[in-house]
This record gives structure tokens, C-alpha cells and sequence, in this order.
């Protein structure tokens, strides 16, 4: 009897042993597996395809919401509206017109129609971003109110949404004022090829005031976009609610901003 229990022993002995090697090499594994980082596959009419590394450990809150976009199929269909040669490519925008943003339905699916926007992560913003904008970087558009008070500062570095552009040549200025958050790792002969598109200036320029010749005149369509995360869920960015440049103004002038929507 006494035989039977050392032998019992030693079977349980041994299955501790087993089990706490391989939870020792589960977590060995998970400490030296290297993750991937998610690649973004872009496909634009006529054109070509694109392969975006983004780099969640540089920009999370900008990839997360590019990666869910992207995945929803927001891009899908939607233009690079502006082209200027010898500096970037820019798209994202579903009204195709700069002016517009993803709303919070775009991103969850909740039937929500509210814009949003998300934080800008660069230095200016006070976060330790380094990726320079040099040829092939993809970054966040946002908005600059900072020419109508310079009180505007951080309404304009927490104002991108969708709109995102890719940089078809080094341009210094940007650095630490826009967020990039990938790069092109293939077709970025597509991206010159766009850059050489035939331009003009915008349908409403007289009306706006921007004279920037840089609206294709064909358009450039981006088929879609879709991104391998690697079994990895990079979750939802955090959601700011988008400044309101429309009731700013009405205030400044002492209007009351409930007149815009005839309230």
C-alpha cells in the first residue's frame, strides 16, 4: 500500500512539475513573442495598392480610431480630395470637401450622428511622439483655429477626426504639430503617381476663400482600406466632443448661437 502512494506521489509530483513548466513557458512566450504591429492595406482606383505599417505604441489613441474606421468600412469609397505636389496626399473625408468629419455611428455603430474628434498626440499636444514627417509618414489632419485667436490652441490640436494625409516629401514644419502614426512600407509609387494628378481649385473657392489649387480633377478614389491587426484589439479611442468654430463666432460677436439651428 505504502508502494501505491509513493507511486502517487510521484505522478502528482510530476504533473506539478508539467504544469508549472508550462505556465512558466506560456508566460516566457508572451514576454519574448514579438507582436506585430497592425498593417493597413489600401487599395485606390486605377492606381494601385498601398501597405501602411501603423505604430500603436507611438500614436495609440490615432491608430485605434484609424483600425476601427478602416475595419468599419468608412474609407471605403471616399476620395484623396487634396493633392499638392512636393508635400501630401489627403483623404478620409466623406462630404469630399475638407470640411467634414466621422461621427460617432461611423465609429460604433450606435446609430449616434454627433461629430467627434480625438486628441492630437505630438509634442506640441505634451505627448513624446518622434516620428518625423519625412516622405511616406501618414499623420492626422485637424484644423487650425489659431488664425482667428490664438486662445484657440488647444481646440486645434484636439480637432482631428478621419481625415488623414501621406507625405510625399520631408516637410519639417509638421513635426511636433501633427500626429503621425505609420508609414508606407509598400506602393509608395502609388503615392507619387496621385501626386501627379491634374489639380484645380476648389468648386467653392471663390465662396471660401481658398484659393489652393490642389482638388483633383478626376477623381481619386480609395477603393478601400483594411487593416491585419494581428489577433490584437487595439479597442476605441477616447472620444472628444469637436469644438464649434460656428457658436465661438456667434459669441464673440454677443449673438446667441441657438439662431443657427433656428431654435
Amino acid at each position: 500500500m505504502s508502494k501505491v502512494k509513493s507511486f502517487l506521489w510521484i505522478i502528482a509530483l510530476i504533473l506539478v512539475i508539467v504544469l508549472i513548466a508550462g505556465v512558466g513557458y506560456g508566460y516566457y512566450r508572451k514576454a519574448t513573442m514579438e507582436v506585430k504591429n497592425p498593417i493597413a492595406t489600401m487599395e485606390v482606383e486605377n492606381f494601385g495598392t498601398v501597405k501602411i505599417e501603423l505604430y500603436p505604441d507611438i500614436a495609440p489613441e490615432t491608430v485605434a480610431n484609424f483600425i476601427t474606421l478602416a475595419n468599419r468600412g468608412f474609407y471605403d469609397g471616399l476620395t484623396f480630395h487634396r493633392v499638392v505636389k512636393d508635400f501630401m496626399i489627403q483623404g478620409g473625408d466623406k462630404e469630399g470637401t475638407g470640411q467634414g468629419s466621422a461621427t460617432i455611428d461611423d465609429l460604433k455603430g450606435d446609430g449616434d450622428t454627433s461629430t467627434y474628434s480625438i486628441k492630437g498626440e505630438f509634442i506640441a499636444n505634451g505627448v513624446n511622439n518622434d516620428l518625423k514627417f519625412e516622405e511616406g509618414v501618414i499623420g492626422m489632419a485637424r484644423n487650425d483655429y489659431t488664425s482667428y485667436s490664438s486662445s484657440l490652441t488647444e481646440e486645434s490640436y484636439n480637432s482631428g477626426s478621419s481625415q488623414f494625409f501621406i507625405m510625399t516629401k520631408e516637410n519639417t514644419s509638421l513635426n511636433g504639430y501633427y500626429t503621425s502614426f505609420g508609414k508606407v512600407i509598400e506602393g509608395m509609387d502609388v503615392i507619387h503617381n496621385i501626386e501627379n494628378v491634374e489639380v484645380k481649385a476648389a468648386d467653392d473657392s471663390e465662396e471660401t476663400g481658398n484659393t489652393e489649387v490642389s482638388t483633383p480633377v478626376n477623381p481619386v478614389k480609395i477603393t478601400s482600406i483594411k487593416v491585419e491587426t494581428n489577433g490584437v484589439d487595439y479597442g476605441l479611442p477616447e472620444t472628444l466632443t469637436p469644438f464649434d468654430y460656428m457658436s465661438w463666432m456667434y459669441q464673440q460677436y454677443g449673438l446667441d448661437p441657438s439662431t443657427l439651428t433656428g431654435e
